[in-house]
């Protein structure tokens, strides 16, 4: 199913994986409203709402960038009405915005751990909460988040374990929200990567070039992200996938075009259930396993 003429409300999609599916959706011809912080250039991260609009109108969609931080409520309230009023109504909402910081307990500043929370799990939370009453009257209403299946692992815990709760956070709204939304005919469901993904904050924060090189490029994010929006809302709730996995089941074997250098192993991604093996072909041989 196109996405053409769908409107589609992105956090944090100024760059990365948010503006892969932003950019991924303006092929079909879809409306993106780019909900994210950065409206002047940041001296380590590329991108700012405007440079994404411009991206997607050039992929052919219509944007809507708009500053928002998500841990203001009332910001968040007036951005998914604006949306709304802008163009006609609501379809698609991705909750992508994140914070990071991979220290343990000892080592994590307070700060850090709130800020963390603010945005990840309450900014989930919020934004989610204010998209209900447009999503309602929408045909097929989809709720997405990047955040990653419930797999409760000490491994995943014990080296950043402010980190992994917020994260999971945003995974548990999925649980809860899902119940409460089928009903509704709203579609809650969570994507996340394998591999790790070559964004800029992958490159300042977990490893460089290097980690980079092991990466897969945000587009196949955004493919697995199109290819949930394409489902019956009704019947396609309450699932945690893996980019790759959900591709496959969905007829796509070719996942060498998401590499960035296919000369270096594959990383896998934080919080990968071991029961979900890569699909036939795919093979990871380094990272966090």
């Amino acid at each position: 199913m196109s996405l053409q003429g769908k409107t589609l409300f992105i956090t944090g999609a100024s760059r990365g994986i948010g503006l892969a599916i932003g950019l991924r959706a303006a092929r079909d011809g879809a409306n993106i409203a780019i909900a994210a912080k950065t409206a002047e250039p940041h001296p380590k991260l590329p991108g700012t709402i405007y440079t994404a609009a411009a991206e997607i109108g050039r992929a052919g969609g219509k944007a809507l960038p708009l500053v928002v931080d998500v841990r203001d409520e009332m910001m968040v309230k007036d951005a998914l009405d604006e949306t709304a009023t802008h163009f006609g109504g609501i379809d698609i909402v991705v909750n992508n915005a994140s914070a990071i910081s991979l220290t343990p307990v000892a080592a994590t500043d307070m700060k850090r751990f709130d800020l963390m929370h603010q945005i990840n799990t309450r900014g989930t939370f919020v934004v989610s909460k204010w998209a209900i009453p447009h999503l309602a009257r929408a045909a097929n209403p989809h709720i997405l988040m990047i955040s990653p299946p419930l797999d409760m692992k000490e491994k995943w815990f014990a080296p950043h374990t402010a980190y992994s709760i917020a994260k999971f956070g945003m995974s548990l709204v999925v649980l809860g929200l899902a119940g409460e939304l089928r009903g509704q005919g709203i579609a809650v469901n969570a994507l996340w990567p394998r591999t790790v993904i070559a964004t800029a904050a992958v490159q300042n924060l977990l490893g460089g070039d290097a980690m980079m090189h092991a990466a897969r490029k945000p587009e196949i994010m955004a493919d697995a992200a199109c290819a949930i929006f394409s489902k019956p809302a009704r019947q396609f709730t309450g699932r945690f996938l893996i980019d790759d996995t959900f591709l496959a089941e969905n007829g796509i074997g070719d996942f060498e075009k998401y590499r960035v250098d296919p000369a270096q192993k594959l990383a896998q991604d934080f919080f990968v259930p071991d029961d979900v093996p890569p699909p036939p072909g795919v093979k990871i041989e380094a990272g966090y396993r």
